[in-house]
């Protein structure tokens, strides 16, 4: 992960915990309809890790969002 988007991927990752608790999963529960490890969905939560677009798309349809609205950052 490259650091000059840090701060970018922490506020990605805050965006896919809000919206996987809005939508009533846990870790778990995410991981396993991604095919990925918990410990994977967690980094990627906490910005230790990047994601992959393939991830990404994925969490889009699981969640039901558009990846407009993963990427729409908060202040």
């Amino acid at each position: 992960m490259d650091k000059n988007y840090r701060e970018s991927y922490r506020k990605l990752g805050l965006n896919i915990a809000y919206y996987r608790k809005d939508r009533g999963y846990t870790q778990m529960q995410l991981a396993e309809l991604l095919d990925i490890d918990r410990s994977h969905m967690s980094a990627i939560e906490l910005a230790t890790v990047g994601v992959s677009l393939d991830v990404i798309f994925r969490l889009c349809e699981v969640l039901e969002l558009n990846p407009r609205e993963l990427f729409d950052f908060r202040a």
